[in-house]
């Protein structure tokens, strides 16, 4: 297959972590891939890269990429972003380390930005190296929303079978439930909406709303968040011609979207949506931003330091998140192409 190196079809992996299993999914990726649409480059650091490829053995040759210069078609092209040295061992961040991966992460969002890039597949970091590195962002989704300037952003999980995203995310339970809101249930359902329309390209997206408590309330008997706030939010997706479905038992409801339903789910919190997510996709769920100006992808799982440098980590999610930023990038082409011609 002839590949093209415009920067239109080119995407950048970042590393993630050193120390964690990036380094190591990202040469098992490059290194089994199937011939792609789009081109990968690595924003990282060769010299890791190099010393993890000798550790798995494998022979691909790991070479030096320049944003506006040619890939190499049969290596590993990496825009070098730091320079570690040997010294670093595996599942040990530190300040050095966080300082790195937070500069991968900022050099491709720059080079989205001027047109370098088409995307930006993520692989894990770590947000106790980020703090130690003087970073005050709680993880990737945040820190891409300063950079991108986005304040109406979302996280939806999204694999074959079933997509979700998350009304809440990080906070305790009893936190989570007092922030359900009508607001932020019809702040989500819009978000949802307009990804699946636009990055996932469907015309007519069915989308249903988890209730918050067992049953979905059953009319007030459990909880009443479901009739004042959830229920509001949905009838006024409802008025706007939308096909959104809820407040619905949430012990049902993810069963019935991976039977093909809906196309998504919009969950009440983290464990809600999440808990059936990973059943269905532990090993190759995608991690999506909605909401920003950029495309970006990430891998499903964390860093992962109890495994690192030990050659058994599964590069699954980063093939599917690579596969999906493609989509979505194309997806995206042809709506404008669409509004032009309309």
């Amino acid at each position: 297959m002839q590949r093209t190196n415009t920067p239109s079809q080119l995407i950048g992996i970042t590393m993630g972590c050193p120390v964690g299993v990036g380094p190591e999914i990202v040469l098992r990726f490059l290194a089994e891939r199937a011939p792609l649409a789009f081109t990968p480059v690595v924003l990282g650091d060769p010299g890791v890269l190099h010393r993890t490829a000798q550790l798995l053995g494998l022979a691909m040759p790991v070479v030096a990429w320049q944003p506006g210069t040619p890939v190499e078609p049969r290596a590993i092209n990496v825009h070098a972003l730091s320079d570690l040295g040997p010294g670093l061992r595996w599942g040990q961040p530190d300040a050095e380390t966080g300082r790195a991966m937070a500069r991968y992460i900022e050099e491709a969002v720059r080079l989205i930005q001027a047109g370098e890039l088409a995307a930006m597949v993520t692989c894990p970091i770590t947000k106790t190296a980020l703090k130690m590195a003087g970073y005050g962002y709680p993880g990737h989704t945040e820190m891409l929303a300063a950079l991108c300037g986005a304040t109406d952003y979302a996280m939806m999980m999204a694999g074959g079978s079933l997509r979700v995203t998350l009304v809440t995310i990080h906070q305790a339970l009893v936190q989570a439930a007092a922030s359900v809101s009508e607001a932020e249930v019809a702040r989500l359902i819009a978000i949802t909406h307009r990804a699946l329309r636009q990055d996932f390209g469907l015309t007519a997206p069915r989308l249903a709303v988890a209730g918050l408590n067992p049953h979905a309330g059953e009319a007030g008997l459990f909880g009443r968040e479901e009739e004042e706030q959830i229920a509001p939010a949905v009838r006024a997706a409802v008025a706007r011609g939308w096909q959104v479905s809820g407040p619905l038992p949430p012990d049902t409801v993810f069963y019935r979207a991976s039977q093909g339903l809906y196309d998504a789910v919009v969950a009440m919190y983290h464990d809600q949506g999440l808990i059936p997510f990973k059943l269905l996709h532990f090993r190759d769920g995608v991690n999506v931003t909605l909401g920003l100006p950029i495309v970006r992808t990430s891998v499903d799982h964390g860093t992962a330091y109890d495994i690192a440098g030990k050659g058994v980590a599964d590069p699954a999610s980063l093939a599917a998140a690579f596969e999906l930023a493609a989509a979505i990038v194309h997806n995206r082409r042809r709506g404008v192409i669409a509004q032009e011609r309309a």
